[in-house]
């Protein structure tokens, strides 16, 4: 069994709180500085030392957040940009009739997105459905904050936790499970069903009742849309308008056909985003006003970027250390691997029997995906089925998928903020508020997966 020390109990009380504020309402930046200072006193037993793991750990968090960060800047760069041609305006003129409501614009939003999630991971997806297909729906009266919702639930929730295609999930969790992915997928379907029809159902629900409630938000979406001042459509408009989508349908293929995903597929999307932008710029006509002109549009989509990551970065920090690779790099050798050994000390605590075995395996699939990286706790889960289903003779394929597919729906993640950070960004909405709205169809979908 883990030991629980100081250092861990620390973690827990600091990760209580900020539940806590974030249940308020409340943002949740000073706490997670409290609660990395408190780490770092308490593992260096240094108040100096522990000033430094305070800054180590924001520039470690900004390390893991920086491709994400660069690609929502780049994205939003080039949507400001093609606004300067009408380009934007008119890439959403023949989707007008096919988005003709609200209530559509939420599942065809969710459905480009599950689908591009499955062939290139959400990440790059976020760029490529939020560049394409956010300005659409948010003309159909689609609030951002429901926009946010349908990308990741769909995306980060049912797509990633299912990973059909690239078998990145199934394949982490069956090598630690001692079985094969394809059985760990087939043992899946019917736990991810069920998680995912309850989940979209409730967030559904739960959508038409806050349009109910306040009719005007979608009206305010729209008009923040609509709001940039009319400009000139030319032939080059036209042309930019049908470029930009295709390049972006070009990214897909190639991902698909040369098996591009995840960072390196982040890297496609970005750079596209580069060449348009700069594309746009020079054929313009106006080269001489495009030398500073490319200037204020990487600057604008840098401090909209920054804007949205700066309390994440933060909020990160304090997390990472929870990691116990992550937390080596902020605090040093030795760090303890928290997460992991909490996770340990629950399954050395729970009755041996088949339910209390799956309520525990749930648990520790919550509890390491509060890193807000899904990936991080499928080797802890799927070495526990394995262990779980010896000493009960519970179903070992059906406890790692159990495990598997609520640590990607936790930590994936859908319900903790500094995990929803990159569809949350490129809504333009605030992470605590999107993980809110998330929370009870999440936990509802956990409650019926469970």
């Amino acid at each position: 069994m883990a030991t629980i020390g100081t250092l861990h109990l620390v973690y827990l009380v600091m990760t209580l709180l900020i539940i806590t504020a974030l249940l308020f309402k409340k943002e949740i930046v000073l706490p997670s500085v409290v609660g990395i200072f408190l780490m770092g006193l308490f593992f260096t037993g240094h108040p100096i030392k522990a000033i430094q793991v305070l800054y180590n750990a924001l520039v470690v968090a900004g390390g893991e957040f920086l491709g994400i960060i660069v690609v929502i800047a780049l994205v939003v760069s080039m949507t400001k940009t093609l606004a300067t041609i009408g380009a934007d305006e008119l890439m959403i003129r023949p989707l007008k009739n096919a988005i003709h409501s609200n209530k559509v614009a939420f599942f065809i939003v969710g459905a480009v997105m599950l689908i591009a999630s499955w062939f290139i991971w959400p990440s790059p997806a976020v760029a490529l459905v939020g560049a394409l297909l956010l300005p659409f729906a948010l003309r159909a009266g689609l609030p951002a904050i429901w926009a946010a919702v349908a990308m990741n639930l769909f995306g980060h929730g049912i797509g990633l936790s299912s990973d059909f295609f690239i078998q990145g999930a199934p394949s982490i969790t069956a090598k630690s499970a001692g079985v094969g992915p394809t059985d760990i997928m087939v043992a899946s379907i019917p736990i991810w069903l069920v998680m995912s029809v309850v989940t979209i159902t409730v967030a559904f629900i739960m959508f038409l009742q806050d349009l109910k409630k306040n009719p005007q938000m979608a009206v305010a979406d729209l008009a923040a849309t609509e709001s940039e001042s009319k400009v000139k459509i030319t032939t080059f408009s036209y042309v930019m308008a049908v470029v930009t989508p295709l390049a972006f349908v070009l990214d897909v293929f190639f991902m698909i056909t040369l098996n591009i995903v995840g960072g390196d597929a982040t890297a496609l999307v970005g750079g596209t985003a580069i060449l348009i932008m700069t594309t746009i710029l020079i054929g313009k006509g106006d080269l001489m006003d495009s030398l500073d002109e490319i200037t204020d549009k990487f600057k604008e989509g840098f401090i909209f970027a920054i804007k949205i990551f700066a309390p994440v970065i933060v909020i990160g920090g304090f997390f990472f250390l929870g990691s116990g690779e992550i937390a080596t790099k902020i605090m040093g050798e030795g760090a303890p691997n928290i997460l992991n050994d909490y996770g340990m000390y629950l399954a050395g605590i729970a009755p041996l029997a088949k339910f209390p075995v799956v309520i525990i395996q749930a648990l520790i699939a919550v509890v390491t995906g509060l890193d807000g990286s899904g990936f991080s706790g499928l080797p802890l889960v799927g070495s526990l089925a394995q262990t779980f289903s010896v000493a009960t003779g519970a179903n070992l394929t059906s406890l790692a998928a159990l495990g598997q597919v609520i640590t990607i729906w936790v930590g994936g993640g859908t319900i903790i903020p500094w995990g929803v950070i990159p569809v949350a960004a490129i809504c333009n909405v605030k992470p605590a508020d999107l993980a809110r709205k998330n929370l009870i169809p999440v936990l509802s979908g956990l409650a019926a997966a469970v």
